[in-house]
């Protein structure tokens, strides 16, 4: 089957659909298939500042094809950005045809596969996943409509959890059953704890670890305040290790500072995905104070690596975590409930490893890839031969929104 798969901010990004792409390829191309990636990119200081991006690197066995998102970077202009894919999956196409056409996001990949699509014939497939699913569409007129056109048109929607439906059905109105809900995978022979016999043991001086995006939105300042809390109460024996980069590395800095925690918070910067399960595997407990979720990767991770969590009862999070049996979840913002979650975790030993060993034996059982990326291709295989729907039309109106004005944020 010859699959282009359409992607913006690409592994080496700092993102967990950027690794869930990257895993998916891997499936795809182990299984035989004829894949292309066709991937935008950010380039320049804010772009690689903020998500660590730049050109997508070869991925073996697939055909690469990078991007640069200059409409975006110049002014917002996502239109630019999404007539240059469309030009280059139907160049693609005449060079040799795809059979299916995958979109990673609604937007704005998911509108350039739909065009694309029209133009070449082939159907499509398109999984809302992240902040397009949260957030575009609640912005302008403009991208309520672009994502309007992608969830009444695609040949398939996958999404990574039934809440992140339910808010995606508040959002913008689709139909929850509209939905094919795969979730998130993990590659278990990449993480895995050290040592079996060890899972749930915290040394004396114990490290919590927050892994991925650093931004408010995913909880970080929350955390920090939990932290302090926590001092406060004259807990001091344990530390933080921030691993990843984001649009609030530096106010999450500045909180750190205003709250007297330093010392004790390590900013680690971006970690190259082949090192990154060494950086579980250095923590006792992880933290994800997330406030939504399309489908948490690094959550999945921690889980195989064997790591007590302590997270939220967010949208994509609650699909694959339950309180109290393989993780310890609070309100999302509520940063004194997190404080005492994490209390609980580090003074409880057989707590601490019952929540371990129960998300380590459902990674494996629920959240492996070979199993997902088979539900994936079940998709494909339903849908190649089979017309696209071209009964969907947009207007050339362009409305300001605060994705055109700071577009790093989408």
């Amino acid at each position: 089957m010859r699959v282009c798969f359409v992607s913006r901010r690409f592994f080496p990004a700092v993102s967990g659909m950027s690794v869930y792409a990257a895993n998916l390829l891997r499936e795809l191309v182990e299984q035989g298939h004829d894949v292309t990636l066709v991937s935008q990119y950010r380039d320049g200081p804010e772009g690689r500042g903020v998500y660590g991006g730049g050109p997508p690197p070869e991925v073996p066995g697939v055909r690469v094809i990078g991007l640069e998102a200059v409409g975006e970077r110049e002014g917002g202009d996502f239109e630019r950005d999404i007539r240059n894919m469309v030009q280059t999956i139907t160049a693609e196409h005449e060079r040799e045809p795809f059979d299916i056409i995958h979109a990673q996001y609604g937007y704005p990949t998911g509108l350039a596969a739909l065009e694309a699509s029209a133009e070449t014939g082939v159907p499509n497939v398109v999984s809302i996943q992240g902040g397009d699913g949260h957030w575009v569409g609640s912005c302008c007129g403009t991208h309520a409509r672009a994502m309007q056109a992608v969830l009444g048109h695609a040949g398939a929607l996958l999404i990574g959890s039934r809440s992140f439906a339910e808010e995606v059905h508040e959002n913008h109105g689709v139909p929850p059953d509209s939905f094919m809900v795969i979730p998130g995978a993990v590659d278990t022979r990449r993480f895995h704890p050290a040592d079996e016999r060890v899972v749930g043991r915290v040394p004396e001086s114990p490290t919590l670890l927050y892994h991925g995006r650093v931004d408010a939105r995913k909880g970080i300042l929350d955390l920090l305040r939990a932290m302090s809390l926590l001092s406060e109460e004259g807990r001091n024996d344990f530390g933080l290790v921030v691993s990843g980069i984001g649009p609030d590395v530096e106010s999450a800095k500045d909180l750190a500072s205003d709250l007297g925690l330093s010392g004790r918070v390590e900013f680690a910067g971006y970690t190259p995905y082949d090192e990154t399960p060494e950086v579980y595997r250095k923590a006792e407990v992880f933290v994800s104070p997330t406030h939504a979720e399309g489908f948490s990767n690094t959550i999945l991770e921690a889980m195989a690596t064997g790591l007590p969590i302590v997270s939220t009862r967010a949208v994509g999070v609650v699909d694959c975590l339950t309180d109290g049996e393989d993780a310890l979840l609070v309100e999302p913002g509520d940063h004194e409930a997190l404080a005492s979650s994490i209390g609980r975790v580090l003074d409880d030993p057989g707590l601490r490893r019952r929540l371990a060993e129960n998300a380590l034996a459902e990674a494996r059982n629920v959240y492996a890839w070979p199993a997902i990326a088979e539900r994936i291709q079940e998709v494909y295989r339903l849908l190649v031969g089979t017309p696209p729907d071209t009964g969907w039309t947009l207007d050339d109106t362009v409305e300001t929104c605060r994705f055109r004005e700071a577009p790093h944020l989408l």
